[in-house]
């Protein structure tokens, strides 16, 4: 345990001084005094005009990654007593503070963040344009007025201030990261910070563009808007980026990518090109800045690429009445994951480009050997995908995974008592979460252990269109367990269901306690089942990854410099190597490293897998599918409380829990309304037992 503290305080202060360089950087002090002094030190003939930035802003990131990695290893098997006691402290920064439709559900602790970062961005502006106005230079030696020449380093100092907005841009998206799992965050829960910081980011550069375009238009140089320079940046690759960016931007937006998703996918794909066209136009220098982000992110996506070149075994799919089909997979037993947790799925049938992501609805306690996921039909793909299933005598599907990913640990079973809220299929996130306390309850019963402690009680409100999406409550029961809705009430489970659009009980409301429509699927050699990214010892290898290929980029880049770059780049003569090839070799260096590091690591451990676990797989394929099918279960609906006509009084019902118990954990999952109808509620000061958890999967 003191182990574990010095680690986090370690972390802790190399975090905090990374933070600090950031503050001090567009000071007079680091300009004038530091600056100097570190580059007599750090520009060694090696690395040039990259070292100091390379010191003092990517190493520091990827040394938390690879420490951070360390840490989240030795403590992903222990769950102790004081893990609770932080959250209890945590409670109050997690409270929802702000509730808009703009902005969605903010936190205490998110706007606080929030503040921080926005005075990090304008005390950088206010510092950049102090210096820029007390020692003003002069563009290409020529004397122009004062208001051109304020005008111009305002544009300027906005594509700075844009720079840091994109130092943390990439890590929200960066899903297996050990950064976000240091902070308490998921990539699907951090994904809102990515919108922010891009819709931010997007505001500064476009400011800064325009700007030049107008300051060009006065000062009569529209020319140097084709200008690639072969000593200092390019424009056109500014220009380049922009554009891009701008295409990216518009169909980002909440409205079009809802309504036009494929559009929105597609477009955002040019991202790759945008980083290309941008690191060129910032330069070497800029762009050590930048990189751990984009570092870690090339780490993460290339290792899901990897993944994704797997066709995993598609066990049996389970159709709905109500357009919603669960899907089973085949997983080996050492792959971990968490309640709540999310899987991305690719169906070359249906599209061989789009990936979609679904909430895990299996357990990795009661299913050591399925993965389970349910998607409701909500759109193009997946209305294809259960037609395909529904419609046809297939009997085998192509699916590739990415995944899964989710919390590192189940913190729900640290409340005293639960109430799940869901709307239609928000429920998914909380069949897992129910079949966890399930698992815990018999686990408690055979092995009595007074430290560990589940709720006592949970409560399930789940909203419906109309009575035929009664039929998911039935997933509560895992396709391979012989458990019945009875069992249920050993977690002291009570679910209230209400259909908003019908005012009363159809008669067809029987049909839906009728099996669910199960069908299996043929075995093929060439699947595989779904395992984790670098086996069993993950963090370890991710480790060994992002150290190796930073220490590999490094060397990389050191020699080329030295040997290449160095002899032929004479700043103070007339030889200047070209600006826009020193960036190409930093971005090839990058990628070389990642690729290589990445894909031994990643097919090393996949070689590894494969001997341990083929035999585990074919004996489930072969010995248990008969077993599974002598069941025949009751229904989910007839331990239901169905109410018809109208939606739940949630803050009655809440407040009466808020009344009665001491520590009630809400989780709500489904559409925005809901959640913030919810956040109203959880953040009244009456509220204060009342701790409120928001899980959104639709951006």
């Amino acid at each position: 345990m003191e182990d574990s503290a010095v680690v986090r305080m370690v972390m802790l202060l190399v975090f905090v001084g990374w933070l600090m360089m950031w503050v001090m950087l567009p000071t007079e002090t680091y300009k004038f005094s530091w600056k100097p002094t570190l580059a007599n030190r750090l520009d060694s003939t090696y690395f040039r005009e990259q070292g100091t930035n390379l010191v003092l802003f990517s190493f520091p990131i990827m040394f938390l990654a690879s420490l951070g990695c360390i840490y989240l290893h030795f403590q992903k098997k222990s769950r102790s007593e004081s893990n609770l006691t932080r959250r209890r402290w945590l409670d109050v920064w997690k409270r929802p503070l702000i509730v808009t439709n703009l902005l969605g559900i903010v936190s205490v602790m998110e706007l606080v963040f929030a503040a921080m970062f926005i005075a990090l961005l304008g005390w950088s502006l206010y510092n950049y344009l102090h210096v820029s106005f007390t020692h003003p230079h002069m563009h290409h030696g020529v004397v122009q007025k004062e208001w051109l020449t304020k005008f111009r380093s305002v544009s300027l100092r906005l594509g700075y201030i844009g720079n840091i907005t994109w130092a943390f841009l990439f890590f929200p998206v960066t899903r297996g990261s050990s950064i976000l799992r240091l902070v308490g965050l998921t990539s699907e829960s951090s994904v809102r910070y990515h919108i922010w910081l891009g819709h931010l980011s997007m505001v500064l550069f476009t400011a800064h563009s325009v700007g030049f375009i107008i300051y060009w238009a006065f000062t009569h140089e529209m020319a140097l808007m084709l200008e690639w320079s072969r000593t200092y940046i390019s424009n056109v690759a500014g220009e380049i980026a922009f554009v891009l960016a701008l295409i990216m931007w518009v169909t980002s937006m909440t409205r079009v990518r809802r309504k036009m998703f494929e559009l929105f996918f597609y477009t955002h794909q040019t991202y790759v090109l945008y980083l290309f066209f941008y690191i060129i136009h910032v330069g070497v220098a800029y762009f050590c800045l930048i990189l751990p982000g984009i570092f870690l992110f090339l780490i993460d996506r290339y290792l899901r690429f990897l993944q994704s070149r797997t066709n995993v075994r598609l066990i049996a799919a389970r159709l709905l009445p109500c357009d919603t089909l669960e899907l089973n997979f085949s997983k080996i037993a050492g792959l971990e994951y968490h309640p709540a947790s999310f899987l991305f799925v690719n169906v070359p049938l249906i599209s061989k480009l789009q990936w979609h992501s679904y909430t895990v609805t299996s357990n990795a306690n009661m299913e050591p050997e399925m993965l389970s996921i349910v998607i409701k039909c909500q759109g193009t793909w997946s209305h294809k995908l259960y037609q395909e299933l529904s419609g046809s005598a297939i009997q085998r599907l192509q699916v590739s995974v990415e995944g899964p990913y989710g919390p590192t640990s189940p913190h729900f079973l640290s409340y005293e008592n639960l109430v799940l809220i869901s709307g239609g299929s928000g429920i998914t996130p909380f069949i897992s979460i129910i079949r966890e306390l399930t698992f815990q309850k018999a686990r408690q019963e055979q092995q009595p252990d007074k430290n560990h402690k589940i709720p006592t009680s949970v409560l399930l409100i789940c909203v419906f269109k109309n009575s035929a999406e009664l039929s998911m409550l039935d997933l509560l029961i895992p396709l391979t367990s012989t458990s019945t809705p009875s069992d249920l009430s050993q977690i002291n489970l009570q679910i209230h269901a209400y259909i908003t659009r019908e005012v009363e009980q159809p008669q067809t409301l029987e049909n839906i306690k009728t099996p669910l429509q199960t069908k299996w699927f043929k075995p093929n050699v060439s699947d595989s089942p779904v395992s984790p990214q670098l086996g069993p010892d993950s963090w370890l290898w991710l480790c060994a990854i992002i150290s190796s290929s930073f220490i590999m980029f490094l060397i990389l880049l050191g020699f080329v410099t030295r040997y290449h770059i160095y002899p032929k780049d004479d700043i103070e003569g007339d030889k200047v190597y070209n600006y826009t090839f020193k960036t190409l070799w930093d971005m090839f260096f990058v990628c070389v490293s990642v690729f290589l590091a990445t894909s031994f690591m990643y097919l090393w451990q996949k070689k590894e897998n494969d001997k341990k676990e083929g035999m585990k797989v074919q004996n489930f394929e072969v010995d248990e599918v008969g077993e599974i099918e002598r069941f025949d279960r009751q229904s989910v609906v007839e331990t239901t409380e169905v109410h018809f006509g109208h939606r739940p009084d949630l803050k009655r019902m809440l407040m009466e829990k808020n009344k009665k118990e001491a520590d009630v954990g809400v989780l709500v999952s489904g559409p925005g309304k809901l959640r913030r109808e919810v956040a109203k509620i959880c953040s009244s000061k009456m509220a204060k037992n009342l701790h409120m958890e928001s899980m959104s999967f639709n951006w």
